[in-house]
């Protein structure tokens, strides 16, 4: 039975040559194959490659080296002035030298600013997520929207065709007059016009698709069902709550802030004493005319403690203090906005819910009082043309009205998800 059913889908996409693109698997491309987002997948691979360059401060290091030197003596005279005999050497060095910092205060403030570093990175990452997604959300209901508003141009075009054949039947029967053929065709005219920029809008809303989520063969096989229904907070209070601890500004404005104490942490380290031990083992071969090899081991200890240097460590310091001051500002800044944002995505998503009710009842009135004063008019019960027309039109702002506030309903609940920070791969289950 799996067999047949799957042959038999394989024939029908053959047959139709496209395959219908879910909303989910728009999402799926988006957050795979977008450059933004991958180009900010990598910047957390440099904030990962940081904490091991700061990581290595701790860890001895081993340098080898030699030379080879080759010693042609000219010249060379005793105190009397008298030629000396010329013993040249050709000296070959090789030196093993192992450095380790015993105290640096500085080291500890970079290391930590690094491991920061790794969440700042992470949260930016959740960022440029959120935004390509939200992004695709947009592209995704935008071009569903213009290829309905396109197919209720359309529509309404070869309506009011076949209103203007039905006027010139009736004017040639001396049941219309000419001011009735006038009105049809001059609504027709608008109709067209409509309908050029529909299908304008069309194609402007097919090039963003494939901008942001890649290249669709079939619009009309985009799925209005299978955008998911998601799960949002059941109230403004736990939404604000929620977003305190997801919102990816909230907390890269948290993160900096953190990491600018380490900096003026790290700039007073300047002025703190620093230790160092090494040894270095040298081995020199045809050292002179006497002394043929020499073994030597150096063990060195070095204290340094810097009290001046023009002043650029005070200045560091106070840069890095102004700094911190600033961050702290910004994430005060950062809370507050928070809560308006949050707020205000909370209300968009009431209202729209609220105007989408409305709006679904407005469209099936109109469809109703649309078919009563068309079928009135056919059968010649004292309606207009100018009412039949004034109907229609009624009815497609009605349509088009309902096709908007469908998209502004959905795209209020993503945006709501966004402003909590919740808009990502996991909460959305496309990984």
């Amino acid at each position: 039975m799996k067999i047949i059913f799957k042959t038999i889908l394989v024939s029908l996409i053959l047959s139709t040559g496209v395959i219908a693109e879910t909303f989910t698997e728009a999402l799926q491309k988006a957050f795979k194959n977008n450059s933004e987002l991958n180009a900010e997948r990598e910047n957390l691979n440099v904030s990962e490659e940081d904490l091991k360059v700061s990581r290595s401060n701790y860890l001895p290091s081993v340098t080898l080296s030699g030379s080879k030197s080759q010693v042609d003596t000219n010249k060379l005279t005793n105190q009397s002035g008298s030629d000396a005999a010329i013993s040249d050497t050709d000296p070959t060095t090789k030196s093993l030298t192992i450095t380790q910092t015993l105290v640096d205060f500085g080291r500890g403030a970079d290391y930590e600013k690094k491991t920061i570093g790794i969440d700042v990175a992470k949260a930016k990452l959740l960022k440029k997520e959120q935004d390509i997604l939200y992004s695709t959300v947009e592209a995704y209901t935008g071009l569903i929207l213009a290829n309905e508003k396109l197919n209720i141009n359309r529509a309404n075009v070869n309506l009011l065709e076949r209103q203007v054949e039905t006027d010139q039947i009736k004017l040639e029967r001396g049941q219309n007059t000419l001011s009735d053929v006038a009105q049809s065709e001059s609504s027709l005219a608008g109709a067209r016009a409509k309908l050029i920029q529909a299908e304008n809008d069309f194609l402007t809303s097919k090039l963003n698709y494939e901008n942001i989520i890649g290249p669709l063969a079939d619009p009309e096989t985009l799925e209005k069902k299978s955008i998911f229904d998601i799960n949002l907070p059941t109230d403004l209070n736990s939404a604000i709550n929620k977003s305190k601890l997801t919102n990816p500004d909230l907390i890269i404005a948290q993160l900096e802030y953190e990491q600018s104490t380490k900096d003026t942490y790290e700039a007073k380290s300047d002025l703190a004493p620093s230790a160092t031990l090494s040894l270095d083992r040298t081995y020199t071969d045809d050292l002179s005319s006497t002394y043929d090899e020499r073994e030597r081991d150096t063990i060195k200890a070095t204290v340094s403690w810097p009290f001046y240097s023009g002043g650029k460590n005070f200045a560091t310091i106070r840069k890095s203090k102004s700094l911190e001051t600033q961050k702290k500002l910004l994430l005060e800044d950062m809370i507050k906005r928070n809560e308006t944002l949050v707020a205000s995505a909370w209300s968009s998503y009431q209202s729209n819910k609220s105007l989408l009710n409305s709006v679904q009842s407005q469209v099936r009135a109109a469809e109703i009082a649309n078919e009563g004063i068309v079928a009135e008019y056919n059968s010649g019960s004292g309606r207009t043309t100018l009412d039949v027309i004034q109907s229609n039109a009624l009815l497609l702002n009605a349509q088009i009205s309902l096709a908007d506030s469908e998209r502004n309903y959905i795209l209020s609940q993503f945006n709501l998800l966004k402003s909590i920070g919740l808009l990502d791969s996991n909460y959305l289950n496309i990984n």
